[in-house]
């Protein structure tokens, strides 16, 4: 499967997988951010792909963003579908300091995976569910 990359700049290393340890893509930072705590920006991340028919990427921080920089991604988890693939689509991270930060060029910041498009549902209403009722919200290994 290929999926075609622009690249806004030449001051981010090129996608890959993440040293043969994950299924996940770095992102980077392609430009030199500062932020002050409390401080929301949209981080550009250099790059504009057009995924696969049937595909859609995910992109979340990566598990040392929040130590690294201080800061969380503002909707938990991004979705991009096909239909942002043009020349100007480039992706951004939303990113919300919680501490005066810097975030320099090339940082790798958060990651993406490509993940298949949800199947077509048909929503049929019962009065019943056949499943066995473990208790609701919050009830998991409660006795």
């Amino acid at each position: 499967m290929k999926a075609k990359v622009k690249y806004f700049t030449d001051k981010i290393d090129k996608l890959c997988y993440i040293d043969g340890k994950s299924d996940w893509i770095d992102l980077r930072a392609a430009e030199e951010i500062k932020m002050k705590a409390g401080e929301w920006k949209l981080i550009p991340l250099g790059v504009a792909i057009e995924l696969p028919e049937g595909y859609e990427a995910h992109v979340v921080p990566r598990s040392s963003t929040f130590k690294n920089f201080g800061v969380i991604q503002t909707n938990s988890m991004g979705v991009i579908d096909t239909t942002y693939c043009g020349d100007n689509d480039q992706w951004f991270w939303p990113a919300l300091a919680m501490r005066d930060t810097e975030i320099h060029v090339n940082d790798r910041i958060c990651q993406f995976r490509i993940m298949s498009n949800q199947p077509q549902l048909e929503f049929v209403e019962v009065d019943h569910l056949d499943g066995e009722d473990r208790g609701g919200f919050g009830s998991t290994g409660r006795n």
